[in-house]
């Protein structure tokens, strides 16, 4: 248990903070008081005052964070702007985030995500940079037979140049833009004998495990790969190149996160695949095992998944108060308390049903539910 329990920690201490650090960067950039800077919910464990009397401190639920804003009446910088206009002076007014310009509060909400953003941006880039990245272009050595890849015409020694629009730049690609992918029909750009051909694949639904014996439903085509030539084309990137690659490969997972999460509303994704905090557990300790690099890749993706999910229009996260500012720029005022209010409960109500679904999932992940 320890071996899930303590990396999980680690991973959520690390991308917790540096969300929660996003806010606090910009908030301090403009003046804005803050009173607590949290990792986890609930009950203090420790923590200390800085300085500025800021409230650095750990709690006892580590399933987020938050900093709290000078003036806020609760942690989801809830404030009533006319009662504080009231209720303090001209010197802590300027410190009180929700008098701040629009704009500013806007960078100060975004900072969070933007920060996850960095974090992914930053480890790719150094894995890029100092262990490298794999070009070996994919040949396709066999093709099982009357299988969707055999269907749809796909033969032995073709190059896949692309997948559902994907470049493939490597070998591992390949699995990578298949398992992603979300549509019934999966393209397949590939050269043969010096010509390309675009061939639509259905690939099939097959429940299997993944390399870290994980069920899953896993979409299948039916080849299997082989380097171009036998030759392993593995290089150290130079600072451009592995800052462009870092970049791509953020937009690539938050794309296909999208577009998941797309296919979940039309009714085609498999949401038996959505994880909440026990399955993330479980993948990070299995993770961990492996070695450090493995780990410090997950907890990219997992930075970028924060990120992402933040900046869903829902209240109680930071892409709820960026629509409130949207309608406050449309408006030309803020929204009333009262209708504010009401976003609140339905956003309550969103995040809490998620929870339960994705904690049932994980529950029947690890074997309670069968």
């Amino acid at each position: 248990m320890l071996t899930y329990i303590i990396p999980f920690l680690i991973l959520i201490l690390v991308v917790v903070f540096i969300h929660e650090y996003g806010h606090y960067w910009f908030a301090k950039r403009y003046g804005v008081g803050v009173t607590d800077f949290s990792i986890g919910f609930g009950k203090e464990i420790f923590g200390w005052n800085d300085k500025s009397g800021t409230r650095w401190k750990i709690c006892w639920i580590p399933l987020g964070g938050y900093v709290k804003f000078f003036g806020d009446r609760n942690v989801f910088s809830q404030a009533d702007q006319e009662k504080v206009l009231k209720q303090y002076n001209k010197e802590d007014q300027d410190r009180l985030f929700v008098l701040k310009p629009l704009y500013q509060r806007v960078l100060i909400v975004f900072g969070g995500p933007l920060a996850n953003f960095l974090l992914a941006i930053a480890i790719f880039f150094s894995i890029y940079t100092f262990i490298g990245k794999d070009f070996t272009p994919a040949v396709i050595n066999e093709v099982q037979k009357d299988s969707p890849a055999m269907i749809g015409g796909l033969k032995q020694n073709d190059v896949i140049l692309e997948i559902d629009g994907n470049k493939v730049n490597s070998i591992m690609d390949v699995s990578k833009f298949i398992t992603t992918s979300t549509g019934e029909i999966i393209d397949f750009k590939v050269e043969r004998s010096d010509q390309e051909y675009l061939l639509k694949i259905k690939p099939n639904i097959v429940l299997s495990e993944d390399n870290l014996g994980n069920k899953i439903n896993k979409r299948m085509v039916g080849i299997k790969l082989g380097a171009y030539n036998n030759e392993i084309n593995h290089v150290k990137l130079g600072p451009a190149q592995a800052l462009i690659h870092s970049v791509k490969e953020v937009y690539f997972v938050s794309s296909s996160s999208l577009k998941y999460i797309g296919s979940m509303f039309k009714g085609t994704g498999d949401t038996s695949q959505l994880g909440g905090p026990i399955r993330i557990a479980k993948i990070t300790g299995q993770v961990a095992e492996i070695g450090v690099l493995p780990f410090i890749s997950i907890m990219a993706y997992i930075s970028v998944s924060l990120g992402l999910i933040n900046l869903f229009p829902i209240p109680m996260l930071d892409g709820g108060h960026l629509m409130f500012y949207a309608f406050e720029k449309i408006l030309g005022r803020p929204l009333s308390q009262k209708v504010q209010e009401g976003f609140f409960r339905i956003g309550m109500f969103l995040l809490l049903s998620l929870m339960f679904f994705t904690t049932f999932n994980d529950l029947k992940d690890i074997g309670l539910f069968n």
